[in-house]
């Protein structure tokens, strides 16, 4: 089901924060936690996303294990970033282990990545996705539920629609047509992290003027706290924010 990891704050390496802590993400590919029946391993493919100083965003995915991919391992130490998202992935049977399918997603100076699953794919969205332009629908990075969702909340936030609005209405409807998804979303404008947790994992750690979201807590244990299961995280440096989803249940 895939793990992932929103950071906020002064800059670090990716190495520091993706590869070196304690259960870093990178071991998380191997031996994952808390992944609640949803598979064993994160091992078909994995990306990283950071801001450039300009506010830029860049990116490095491939599909295979984190931790075969010497070159990233190269990247990591010499890339820093004050805002980051990144995951590993486990691919939900039937789906193409691609680089185009790994998270995080990305346009302008969003990123995107999605933990979980939408059963009955592809018919149970497939009223969602006819609302796309078709030109969008058609150049989905891959044929996955993950790509879709992004696609669905980059139309709505490029036509206005705030994040913290756009992202758990997106949660709403998907569960509305499939009731049993795992839906745990993570959004970046690289000034805040807005995250999801239902029926799946996430935890949140703020700790010196720098805020981070992850499915699984890593490095130092002390300021982790769990996420309540049916709830949006709204992170800033400065600020988190929990709300509750649980209405969205009963759609």
């Amino acid at each position: 089901m895939c793990r992932h990891v929103g950071y906020l704050g002064p800059a670090v390496s990716l190495a520091d924060l993706l590869l070196e802590p304690e259960h870093s993400l990178l071991e998380q590919t191997w031996a994952p936690a808390d992944m609640r029946g949803g598979g064993t391993i994160n091992a078909d493919g994995f990306g990283a996303g950071w801001y450039r100083a300009d506010g830029s965003t860049a990116r490095y995915r491939a599909a295979v294990p984190m931790w075969t991919d010497q070159s990233f391992r190269e990247t990591a130490r010499e890339v820093r970033s004050g805002a980051v998202v990144a995951a590993v992935r486990s691919a939900t049977v039937g789906m193409p282990v691609v680089p185009g399918a790994c998270a995080p997603f990305t346009d302008g100076t969003w990123l995107f990545s999605h933990n979980g699953r939408v059963t009955g794919w592809p018919d149970s969205v497939a009223k969602l996705a006819a609302r796309l332009d078709v030109v969008d629908l058609l150049t989905l990075e891959a044929a996955t539920d993950s790509a879709l969702l992004w696609a669905v909340l980059r139309q709505r936030v490029l036509d206005g629609a705030d994040p913290e609005v756009a992202v758990p209405e997106l949660v709403g409807e998907v569960v509305a047509v499939a009731p049993d998804s795992r839906l745990n979303l993570l959004f970046s404008d690289g000034a805040r992290l807005v995250a999801t947790t239902w029926t799946h994992s996430l935890w949140v750690r703020q700790a010196r003027g720098a805020v981070t979201v992850a499915s699984e807590p890593f490095g130092a244990r002390a300021g982790w706290r769990e996420v309540p299961d049916r709830s949006l995280v709204v992170a800033t440096v400065d600020d988190v924010e929990l709300r509750p989803l649980e209405e969205m249940g009963e759609r």
